[in-house]
């Protein structure tokens, strides 16, 4: 069963497409004109309005919340300059936390104000190319300079310790069953809490020092620095470690053998990869996808 479930869930999933990426939008002209240049926005494919702010400053705030990948400010003004033949300028903000998404979600946003530009010029797709009427710029914030390493690093800290978490915490308790001491356990004054909590303990900790350790490694060899509240990030990574552990947990109490525990592990992780939003946007996969990247850590992580 579980190479066609790979399949189904896969074929689905596994798209390097961006779509229906979140928009956020300020329109300060308020006008048929910029209304129809965020119809263009929205009639794509690529872009899914979240919401309609009024306000500029909102524009970040969305973003910076992660409610919004993409920003479109229209300032006070711009039907007055398209009437007039003057190039209004429009701003476009993305999110540069995942340079894979931004690089694309800033050239299409160049694409469909230069579309809008050609048509409300009058220029024929059939003649040659002309530059548009829209002066449309793209400020990337938080990694202005598209780094790949300030995406992919704590990217890759949260699959390092969600993978030795689990494998470890995997075989824990099933290798008492395989070896039979797990009746000489039961047995003791040892209760089922004590049992799991004695064998979470020691791995919690490793995975803590690991967290500690690639972290600083992270900084040192990649120059990903952590800018918001570090004391926070450790308190939250301590929470991503125990739910890690707990699924490993899970499968070493459901599994019979080492072998049923390493086809589970395998079955949960994989998924978790690539489900995640680490490799693939997980914008693009179909909904039923989306919601079943939910279920993992590492997703949040």
């Amino acid at each position: 069963m579980m190479p066609i479930m790979m399949l189904i869930l896969f074929g689905f999933a596994v798209t390097s497409d961006v779509k229906n990426v979140k928009l956020v939008v300020f329109d300060g002209d308020k006008t048929k004109e910029s209304r129809a240049l965020i119809e263009k926005f929205a009639n794509s494919n690529y872009f899914q309005v979240s919401d309609i702010v009024n306000n500029y400053d909102k524009v970040e705030e969305y973003i910076d919340k992660g409610d919004a990948k993409v920003g479109l400010a229209i300032p006070d003004g711009f039907a007055r300059d398209v009437r007039r033949k003057e190039a209004p300028k429009v701003q476009i903000l993305v999110d540069g936390s995942d340079p894979a998404i931004a690089r694309t979600a800033a050239a299409y946003s160049m694409i469909i104000a230069n579309n809008y530009s050609l048509t409300i010029s009058g220029i024929k797709s059939s003649q040659p190319f002309k530059l548009g009427l829209i002066d449309a710029r793209a400020r990337v914030l938080y990694n202005p300079m598209l780094e790949s390493a300030k995406f992919n690093v704590p990217g890759i800290i949260g699959l390092i310790l969600q993978n030795i978490t689990v494998i470890l915490t995997a075989f824990a308790m099933v290798r008492e069953k395989e070896r039979g001491t797990i009746e000489q356990l039961i047995m003791t004054p040892v209760t089922s809490l004590e049992l799991i909590l004695g064998k979470l303990i020691p791995y919690v900790l490793i995975g803590f020092l690991d967290f500690l350790f690639v972290l600083a490694l992270g900084y040192l060899i990649f120059d990903v620095a952590v800018r918001g509240s570090l004391i926070l990030l450790i308190f939250f990574g301590l929470v991503f470690l125990i739910s890690a552990l707990a699924m490993g947990m899970l499968i070493s109490t459901i599994a019979k053998t080492q072998l049923q525990a390493m086809q589970a592990a395998f079955a949960i992780l994989l998924p978790s990869i690539l489900l995640s939003g680490f490799i693939f946007p997980r914008e693009s996969m179909p909904k039923i996808i989306y919601y079943i990247g939910n279920l993992f850590p590492i997703t949040y992580f």
